[in-house]
């Protein structure tokens, strides 16, 4: 993972997405009546983003029943994409000076506690486009069902300038 200066800006995070062989998703449109993202001085505040690829919930089921934790992380990182794509679709992720804040919501099993391990698919996805400013505050919350069935949601609030 690269580290660029704390407060240097992102713009070379395109290029960090690229070596990964990623490309920021279109926006996934709202379910209900919200917007994807929003900004509010120099933070913009990123709905709860599902792991939807091309339109669609890319896997549903509960972490430690019918979702191994594994596959959970994998679309966390998904939901992590998700969100970088809202904000790129309201201001370009070449303005985050900083991932601020990560909560991150695991549709859990009865038993299952391993929801900090399942958020690091999202944290690390932070981390490996976006270098030291993505680290963050981070919550990670078991909850009994998400929406569409969704085994996890992830919500970001990032710094821009």
């Amino acid at each position: 993972m690269t580290t660029p200066v704390a407060g240097e800006g992102s713009a070379d995070a395109y290029e960090r997405l690229a070596e990964l062989g990623l490309t920021l998703p279109d926006v996934v449109p709202p379910l209900a009546a919200y917007v994807p993202a929003v900004q509010s001085g120099n933070y913009v505040y990123v709905s709860g983003q599902l792991p939807m690829v091309e339109g669609k919930l890319a896997l549903t089921g509960k972490v430690g029943a019918e979702v191994t934790p594994e596959q959970a992380a994998d679309l966390a990182r998904t939901c992590a994409l998700n969100a970088l794509g809202a904000i790129e679709s309201l201001v370009g992720i070449g303005r985050i000076v900083k991932i601020v804040k990560v909560t991150g919501f695991v549709a859990s099993a009865p038993g299952f506690t391993g929801q900090p391990a399942v958020v690091n698919g999202a944290s690390n996805l932070f981390g490996d486009v976006l270098g030291e400013i993505g680290r963050h505050a981070r919550s990670a919350v078991g909850v009994a069902e998400l929406p569409l069935g969704a085994p996890v949601e992830v919500e970001v609030v990032a710094e821009i300038a």
